[in-house]
Parts: C-alpha cells; sequence; structure tokens
C-alpha cells in the first residue's frame, strides 16, 4: 500500500493535479497560457472525472486537470485518477472539498486482484496532502484491500481452513489471541447449528474466535457470516444463483477489515471477533427442510429453506457474544436477496434498536462516503417467523420483509449486549465505479470505525 504514497517531505518531483469545474475550469490558478490553450484546443469541458494530461514546453507532462462537481460530488471520485495518470508522482494542486477522502479515493482505485491473472504495473502514486494523516490512509486502504482480496478468492481456494488461516495472520500481526473449534467439536462445545450447516462438505466447518486489547476496556465484538460456498443445501439453488456464492463469506471479510483497522489504530477497546465458517453443500448427512435443530441459546430452530443458512450460523455466534455482555455487537453478513431488492447493491441495509447508535453511524456513513440505510426491526413481522413445532422459523414462507424477517430472526439470539447492529451487506460492486473496482468490496467498515475512533477516542 506504502508504493501508493509519497510522503509529503518526498514531494519535490511530484506533477500538478488542478481540480477544477466544468463552468471555471480555465480561470485556475497557476495554469499557464500554454495549458489553457492546450485545453481549449482539446475540447477539454472539465466534466466530473474527466482527466486530461497537460505538455510542458520540452514535451514533456507539466500537470493534469481532473474535473470535479462543483457541489463536491462523490468525494472517492479520484479513484479514477489512479488509473487515468501517467506513471510517476503527482501531487493534489489545488485541493478539492475533501483531500482526505480524495486520497483514500486514489489508493482505493489503485486495487487490482491479481492472483490469478498478471496486469500491466503503472507505477502511479500521490503524495499525502497536507494536514492528511497519512497512517490512516495507510491502514484504511490497506483492510480495504484485504477485504477485498478475500471476497474475490474463488472457493476452490478460499474455504474454511483458508478463512481460518487469514484470521491468525491477521491475529499474528497484531499480536492477538487466536482459538478455533472444529468439526465434531463444534458439538461438544454446543454450537448445533454451525456444525449442522457446514457437515455436509468435506472442509470442515468451525468457529474462529479473535480476542485483542484490554480485558478490562470497552467490549467491542463483531461477528462476521462465513459461508465461503453456499450451494443452497438441499434446497438447491440454480446455477445463476451460485455464480457469485464464492463472496457468502463477505460478511466475515468485513468483520476481520474492521478487526484490522480497530487493531491497528490500537483503539482502547477489548476486542473480539467471531466468524463462523462452514460451505454450505449437499451429500447424505446434509440438514433437510423441515429438520427441527437445537442451537446454543436453547432455541429450537425449524428449517424452513436450507438455503437460509447464514443465520443460523450467525445465531450460534451471536449467542456466544451476547453470553459476555458486550457493550456493542455488530454483525455482517451477505445475508439476503431482498436486501438487494429493496436498496441495491451500493446501499447495506443497517438495523438496530439504539437510536443513538443509529444517528451516529448514519453521520459517520455520510461523512466518509461509506453508504448505509436504516430499515425497521419491525415487531409485528416477528410473527412471521412463528413455527408450529419448534420456537422458530429460519425462513419464512411469505416472502415479504424478507431482510427484516432475517433481522428479527438474529434478534432472537442477542439479549444481553448494551447495543446491537445488524449489517445486510452485499460486498460485491457489480460494475466499475471510481474507488470501487468490479468485484469483492468493503461496506460499512470504514463508517464504523470513525464511529468507534469517536467513542472510544482512538
Amino acid at each position: 500500500m506504502n508504493d501508493c504514497l509519497v510522503p509529503p517531505g518526498e514531494a519535490g518531483n511530484a506533477r500538478p493535479v488542478w481540480c477544477v469545474t466544468r463552468g471555471a475550469w480555465h480561470e485556475t490558478e497557476g495554469l499557464s497560457p500554454a495549458m489553457l490553450a492546450f485545453g481549449q484546443a482539446s475540447g477539454y469541458r472539465a466534466d466530473p472525472g474527466a482527466t486530461l494530461v497537460l505538455p510542458d514546453p520540452e514535451g514533456g507532462i507539466a500537470g493534469a486537470l481532473f474535473g470535479v462537481e462543483e457541489n463536491g460530488g462523490d468525494p472517492l471520485l479520484f479513484g479514477k485518477l489512479a488509473t487515468g495518470l501517467p506513471a510517476g508522482d503527482w501531487r493534489i494542486a489545488r485541493a478539492p472539498a475533501d483531500s482526505r477522502l480524495a486520497a483514500l479515493g486514489f489508493l482505493l482505485g489503485a486495487y487490482r486482484f491479481e492472483r490469478y491473472k498478471t496486469r500491466e504495473h503503472v507505477a502511479r502514486r500521490i503524495v499525502v496532502p497536507e494536514g492528511v494523516d497519512g497512517g490512516w490512509l495507510t491502514r484504511t486502504a490497506e483492510a480495504v484491500w484485504s477485504t477485498r482480496d478475500l471476497v474475490n478468492t474463488p472457493s476452490n481456494d478460499l474455504g474454511p481452513a483458508e478463512l481460518e488461516a487469514a484470521a491468525r495472520a491477521l491475529a499474528a500481526r497484531f499480536g492477538a489471541e487466536i482459538r478455533v473449534i472444529a468439526g465434531a467439536d463444534l458439538l461438544a462445545a454446543n454450537f448445533p447449528l454451525i456444525h449442522a450447516v457446514g457437515r455436509a462438505s468435506p472442509r470442515a466447518p468451525r468457529l474462529i474466535d479473535l480476542t485483542w486489547g484490554d480485558p478490562a476496556a470497552p467490549k467491542v465484538t463483531l461477528v462476521g457470516k462465513g459461508v465461503c460456498f453456499d450451494t443452497g443445501g438441499l434446497d438447491i439453488k440454480p446455477s445463476s444463483g451460485m455464480l457469485l456464492m464464492k463472496k457468502d463469506m463477505g460478511g466475515a471479510a468485513n468483520a476481520l477489515g474492521l478487526a484490522h483497522m480497530v487493531m491497528a489504530r490500537g483503539l482502547p477497546v477489548r476486542l473480539r471477533l467471531l466468524i463462523p465458517a462452514v460451505e454450505n453443500s449437499i451429500d447424505g448427512s446434509a440438514f433437510r427442510p423441515g429438520d427441527i435443530l437445537p442451537s446454543r441459546k436453547g432455541l429450537t430452530v425449524e428449517i424452513g429453506n436450507t438455503d437460509a443458512e447464514g443465520r443460523l450460523i450467525l445465531a450460534d455466534a451471536l449467542a456466544l457474544a451476547d453470553e459476555e455482555v458486550p457493550e456493542l455487537l455488530i454483525d455482517f453478513a451477505t445475508l439476503t436477496g431482498a436486501a438487494r431488492v429493496a436498496l441495491g447493491p451500493q446501499l447495506p441495509p443497517a438495523y438496530t434498536d439504539d437510536d443513538a447508535l443509529a444517528a451516529d453511524l448514519a453521520r459517520h456513513s455520510a461523512a466518509e462516503a461509506d453508504p448505509l440505510w436504516r430499515l425497521p426491526l419491525w415487531k409485528p413481522y416477528a410473527s412471521m417467523l412463528d413455527s408450529p413445532f419448534a420456537d422458530i422459523n429460519n425462513s419464512p414462507g411469505s416472502g415479504f420483509a424478507g431482510s427484516i424477517t432475517a433481522a428479527l430472526f438474529l434478534k432472537r439470539f442477542v439479549a444481553n449486549a448494551t447495543s446491537w447492529l445488524h449489517l445486510d451487506i452485499y460486498a460485491w460492486n457489480p460494475s466499475n465505479r471510481p474507488a470501487r473496482p468490479e468485484g469483492g468490496e468493503a461496506q460499512t467498515i470504514r463508517a464504523i470505525d470513525a464511529l468507534l475512533a469517536e467513542r472510544y477516542g482512538g
């Protein structure tokens, strides 16, 4: 990540990028008459995201113009510069509305997933803008890049064991403790739902449990859905529905990304990260529609659909997290298609009963250009989860309010935490956007990192 950043003290040879607007780009201070003439001859209009490289009198490169919106627009638009500039060092000569997010946008736009396909590498770097914390830029971009890498890795190379290895590497880097319960040991340790979902795969299910920080500090616990591939189980998905199921561990990847940010910041909290990691596969031992399964909390669950498996493994993990009464309990999950129908791929729904938490989160979401939208934990819909034979059904048959009922299901397993937040994320960009290349994505974790820093003084 540091190979994309230039410390301010080493910016002597960096070329300028002037941020210009459509109506007044030709009035930009610092542009020579020759530069203005070249821009006008090129028909440059300073449309948002439009880049024009300017020549110097010797035939080299003098700098570049970059179009921005007059009202600020998307602060991550600067991700386009990471692919649209020639090689070399660059500095923002005319500051945009938010230099911090502009620099971050450049770093996020520089991301490439190159594990399986070699791409031409163009060495572009940006100078850390004046007043911007280069350490924040580095740790934020590193966390987002690592989250994207995990989501983009196909399931043949990323199963429960490999997800465990990623957690162990993170723990080793920051001196965290880690414990893993796998296979039949899940039953002995009272995690029956995690075991039931993962037992049909030859890749053993497991619960990854990472802890870091002073045990006496405020308890912040993260839970991430780690379904490394989802066939749908016996309620099998159509082939088209499986194409992106490598990303069904996107909740775990995002939880790991946020844990990275918390530990790199040195936040004064006692962090706990729980990842139930499974593959929802099919063989003779697969759990069935109509089965009634026990849970760690003691509630019995009737299986209305084996493709609603994520909430099952989260239920056991949330119950464990809730036992130690954390001050803040947050779970991330690629949980429902209903969330995408309601809000699309860019806007994850957030659920909490804590109005102050919701307001703080909305404020940081806007400030960090990390979108989310609060949806209600609508209590009347809880009856949709009723079962005539068990305490609760994992998948209502009506098809209504799918994201809300999934959140209400999870809520049944959280009773003691001071505040609980559920994020129903997509963890994927269906197409390229500035700073957000097609593929795996980190969603909501930058906003939550800012919230945690504000609350706990990091």
